[in-house]
């Protein structure tokens, strides 16, 4: 991933709202959400997700596909993944043992975060 897709992943996700509703996309997984039920869940007007989610797809963070007369919103997980690729791939670079205090500390699952260097194949 590029500093600029970064970036405009991030100033995506600097609203509130936005961020809520990739959140609420992400917990559906693979189904994702058609556009009414995610304006009840978060309770905004249609007019007004529709402008967020205008802006998430716009980033690359969700997908919409068209069901009849409904829109199903999608989040894009691979990108998501992509994004915390980015931020952690150098971290403590050259020195894997710096970052083993840090990750236990964190509440993010090791599923998703990169192998310690050296660590590849390791349980």
């Amino acid at each position: 991933m590029e500093t600029k897709s970064a970036t405009t992943i991030f100033e995506s996700l600097s609203s509130g709202w936005r961020l809520e509703a990739f959140r609420l996309l992400v917990r559906q997984g693979p189904e994702g959400m058609v556009a009414g039920d995610i304006a009840t869940a978060l309770d905004l007007a249609p007019s007004s997700l529709s402008f967020h989610l205008k802006a998430l797809n716009h980033a690359g963070l969700v997908t919409v596909e068209q069901e009849g007369r409904f829109q199903r919103y999608r989040a894009n997980i691979p990108l998501m993944l992509d994004l915390i690729a980015y931020l952690t791939e150098e971290c403590c670079a050259g020195h894997p043992e710096q970052c083993l205090d840090m990750r236990a500390a964190s509440s993010c699952s090791e599923a998703v975060l990169p192998p310690l260097a050296g660590s590849a194949g390791k349980p």
